[in-house]
């Protein structure tokens, strides 16, 4: 089945008993435009889910920039401009240092390792110290989930390091710092306003999402070396924030059906991206002109040996970051156990 039919198959299983006049509204800035697929559906597809289960509350979707600015979230939701925002952690790193720790780890968990961790292990009451501590008054669920990205695309082919130095780049979360160990200027750009930058020359490269999602954003018109693996993102955990006053004040059975709405949401944003992205990588290569490049080992072992600089100097300068980790790495050395005993090596080559 092709077509996303969860929150049509909830409509219509569920029965609304109370009228709709009684319900709370909550305006939901969202930092990814309705028709982007997969991260813009993916909100889109929370508000239905949660719209259709539930009798107290309502959701109501902006677009970045209809409320406030992409980047602006989790400030307007603490102090009570908007109700909520759907958005991802990794965009308040330069508030907060272990930020990007709930949203995207370079060389890091995997989709079902980070659940694992977040869900099952102490990742969650992590993540929502640090909003508390760092004084933002929001109450902030995982609600989205994806596969790794694509680590770039690039109007040059990359062959060594040397071809990275100096070049401006947009880039995201912890995968920034590393770029810029290498030599690489670094900038953090929403998705509307990547495509312009290239266009005329503000940047020379990008990163963004997966093959899908960027398709839509038209990279492949400008940039047309796109390399793998997502060494960067090995999976990237999204967030709804909600102002804590306005949650504060929904009944339990309301908090409920809000967190029931996104993990629901986490199976279908990571069923979407996996179901979608090869159709797009085919497409760039038959239709588009993209080379579709994979980092050869000594380009990762570099990637990963400036990632591990990267993270220690974060922990030696932040305390937080240092405890969350230390407890997220605690976690892989136990996990790795099932991990590599359990599934079958992937194909190399």
């Amino acid at each position: 089945m092709k077509a996303n039919t969860f929150a049509a198959t909830v409509a219509a299983t569920l029965t609304m008993t109370a009228a709709a006049s009684g319900q709370e509204t909550f305006e939901m800035t969202s930092a990814f435009g309705k028709n982007l697929p997969i991260l813009g559906t993916s909100a889109v597809s929370f508000t239905e889910k949660i719209n259709s289960i539930s009798n107290e509350v309502e959701f109501e979707q902006f677009d970045p920039g209809e409320l406030v600015p992409a980047l602006e979230g989790l400030d307007a939701v603490s102090n009570g401009s908007v109700d909520a925002s759907y958005a991802t952690s990794g965009y308040w790193q330069g508030k907060i240092a272990a930020a990007s720790l709930f949203a995207a780890v370079p060389f890091g968990p995997e989709a079902g390792e980070f659940l694992g961790w977040m869900m099952w292990d102490d990742g969650l009451e992590l993540y929502r110290r640090m909003y508390e501590e760092n004084g933002y008054n929001v109450h902030a669920i995982p609600c989205g989930l994806i596969a790794p990205e694509t680590s770039g695309w690039f109007k040059n082919e990359i062959n060594s390091l040397a071809d990275l130095e100096g070049l401006n780049m947009r880039f995201f979360g912890l995968g920034a710092e590393v770029m810029q160990k290498l030599g690489v200027s670094t900038s953090l750009l929403a998705g509307g306003d990547i495509f312009p930058a290239l266009e005329r020359g503000a940047i020379d490269a990008t990163e963004f999402s997966m093959p899908r999602i960027d398709a839509r954003l038209g990279f492949h018109n400008i940039a047309k070396y796109n390399y793998f693996p997502g060494w960067h993102q090995p999976s990237t955990l999204f967030e709804l924030l909600i102002n804590k006053d306005r949650w504060d004040d929904l009944s339990e059975a309301a908090q409920n059906q809000i967190e029931i709405a996104c993990m629901a949401n986490i199976t279908d944003n990571l069923a979407e991206g996996e179901a979608t992205n090869f159709s797009a990588m085919q497409e760039n290569v038959e239709k588009n002109g993209v080379t579709n490049k994979q980092w050869p080992p000594e380009m990762l072992e570099a990637f990963e040996s400036a990632w591990n600089e990267v993270a220690a100097e974060l922990a030696a300068e932040d305390e937080f970051f240092k405890e969350v980790w230390d407890d997220l790495q605690e976690f892989r050395t136990g996990y790795r156990v099932w991990n590599e005993s359990i599934y079958l090596p992937r194909p190399r080559g």
